[in-house]
C-alpha cells in the first residue's frame, strides 16, 4: 500500500506544482509588461487652436501628410483584419491596444493596477473619455505628435496656430522602440521578442555607425511644406510600408540564380543555386510576427504543364506556445546576410522539353493558420497572406544564365541612403 500513498502524494504534487505554473507563472500573452506599453499613452486634450485630434483634422493643414497616413498600416492597425482575427483568437486582451491604438482617449477602459504583472489579473474600469470612432484610427496622429497640450516634432523653428516644440527624439530611431520592440515575460525562451524588430535593428551595430535610422526606409526624406504655405523643406513621408507590401518586401531582398552547366546537355544533371539576400533592411528578414516566412520554391514541368519535381524551402522563426514559450529554430537572414538553397535536376535523355520554375514567396501566414483564422475567428477568404516576390520560368536548354535576373541589380540596403535623420 505504500507505494500507493506515494502515488497519490507524487500526483497530488504533480498537479499542485501544474496549478501553480498554470496560474502563477505561464504568461496568458507574449507581452512582457514594459514600463513604457504596460499602460497606454495617457489621456490628450485638445491643443489650443486644434478643434480635435482626429486625423481629419490635421489634414486640414497637413494634407499631403494626411493623405499618406489613410494609407499606411498606422491607419489601420486597429482595423486591419489579421490583427482583429488574432486578437479576436486571444479574447480581446487589453494589452494589443497599447499598441494597436495607443492613446487612452481610444481605449474603453482604464487599466488601474496589474498585480504581480499579470495581464489577465488587470483591474480595468470604464474610461469616461472613450471615443469609439477614434479607436478606428489606429496609430493616429496624436499618437506620436500629441503630448500635454503640445504637438511635438522635429523642427526647432516651426510656426503654427497651435503650440509646437521640437523634440530631437523626431530624428531618432527611439521612436519606433514603445511598439517594435516587444519583449518576453516570465516562461519566455527566446532570442529577441516575438514583435522585436527595432531590437534586431539595435543590434545590427554597422547601421548605427552608418548613421541610419528606421525612417530611411520606413519614412523616405522628401522636399515639401509640411502644412500648407509653410516653407519648402526636408522632411519625409508618413508612409510606413512593410510587412503587408509586397513591393517593400521586393526592395528588402536580392535574388541570384545559378545554374550548372550553363548550357545543359540531354542527360545532364542540372544544380540550381539561388541565393538570396537581406540586402535592403537594417533588421532580420522576415521581421516581426514569428508567423511571417518566406518560401523558396523550385520546381520541373513537362511540356503538358505537369509537375514532376517540386522542391520548398522555408526561410522563418518557429516558436513553440505551449506549455513554454520557446523559439526553436531562428533561420531568418540579417542584414546583407545571404544563403544559397540548391536544387538537381537529371535532364531527359531524350531530349523531352522541360521548363524550370524558381519562386520566393512571403507569407503572413500559413495556409493552415489562414485557414483557421477564417472558420473561427472571422478572417475573410480574400485577406491576401501571402505574395510572390520572385520569379522565373524558363525552358532547361539553351543558355540559361542568360533567363536569369536579380529583384534588385546590385543592391546592398538599396532602400537606405545615410543624410538627414
Amino acid at each position: 500500500m505504500r507505494w500507493l500513498k506515494n502515488s497519490l502524494i507524487g500526483l497530488v504534487v504533480l498537479g499542485g506544482l501544474t496549478y501553480l505554473y498554470y496560474t502563477e507563472v505561464k504568461p496568458t500573452v507574449i507581452f512582457g509588461l514594459r514600463s513604457d506599453y504596460a499602460h497606454a499613452i495617457p489621456h490628450q486634450k485638445v491643443p489650443e487652436g486644434l478643434i480635435s485630434l482626429k486625423a481629419e483634422a490635421c489634414g486640414v493643414c497637413h494634407t499631403e501628410i494626411y493623405k499618406e497616413w489613410k494609407t499606411s498600416i498606422h491607419a489601420q492597425a486597429y482595423t486591419d483584419p489579421f490583427f482583429q482575427a488574432y486578437w479576436t483568437k486571444d479574447n480581446h486582451v487589453w494589452v494589443c491596444l497599447n499598441c494597436h491604438t495607443p492613446l487612452e482617449n481610444q481605449q474603453p477602459t482604464l487599466i488601474k493596477e496589474i498585480p504581480r504583472d499579470r495581464v489577465e489579473r488587470a483591474v480595468q474600469e470604464p474610461n469616461p473619455n472613450y471615443d469609439s470612432d477614434y479607436q478606428q484610427e489606429g496609430v493616429t496622429c496624436a499618437a506620436c505628435h500629441v503630448r500635454d497640450g503640445v504637438i511635438l516634432g522635429p523642427f526647432e523653428d516651426s510656426k503654427a496656430p497651435h503650440p509646437t516644440k521640437y523634440d530631437p527624439m523626431y530624428r531618432t530611431p527611439q521612436l519606433c522602440h514603445r511598439c517594435h520592440s516587444v519583449v518576453g515575460g516570465p516562461a519566455q525562451f527566446y532570442n529577441g521578442g516575438p514583435c522585436g524588430t527595432y531590437t534586431e535593428f539595435e543590434d545590427g551595430y554597422w547601421m548605427k555607425e552608418r548613421g541610419f535610422i528606421c525612417q530611411n526606409c520606413h519614412m523616405p526624406e522628401i522636399e515639401r511644406a509640411v502644412a500648407i504655405g509653410g516653407p519648402i523643406r526636408r522632411g519625409r513621408q508618413h508612409l510606413w510600408r512593410g510587412g503587408h507590401d509586397p513591393e517593400m518586401i521586393k526592395r528588402a531582398i536580392d535574388v541570384k540564380v545559378a545554374v550548372e552547366p550553363a548550357e545543359p546537355k540531354p542527360g545532364d544533371k542540372v544544380r540550381v543555386t539561388l541565393t538570396l539576400v537581406n540586402a535592403g533592411a537594417g533588421h532580420k528578414l522576415p521581421t516581426g510576427d514569428p508567423d511571417r516566412h518566406f518560401t523558396i520554391e523550385f520546381a520541373v514541368k513537362d511540356q503538358t504543364g505537369t509537375v514532376l519535381e517540386h522542391q520548398s524551402n522555408t526561410m522563418g522563426r518557429w516558436i513553440l506556445w505551449q506549455p513554454v514559450i520557446l523559439e526553436l529554430h531562428d533561420n531568418r537572414l540579417t542584414p546583407l546576410d545571404s544563403r544559397d538553397y540548391t536544387f538537381e535536376y537529371e535532364l531527359p535523355k531524350d531530349g523531352a522539353e522541360r521548363t524550370l520554375i524558381t519562386k520566393v514567396r512571403y507569407h503572413i501566414q500559413t495556409e493552415r493558420q489562414h485557414q483557421m483564422l477564417i472558420d473561427k475567428y472571422g478572417l475573410t477568404a480574400n485577406d491576401l497572406y501571402h505574395f510572390t516576390v520572385y520569379e522565373r520560368q524558363v525552358p532547361l536548354s539553351g543558355n540559361l544564365a542568360a533567363h536569369f535576373g536579380q529583384t534588385v541589380p546590385d543592391a546592398r540596403l538599396a532602400c537606405v541612403t545615410p543624410g538627414h535623420s
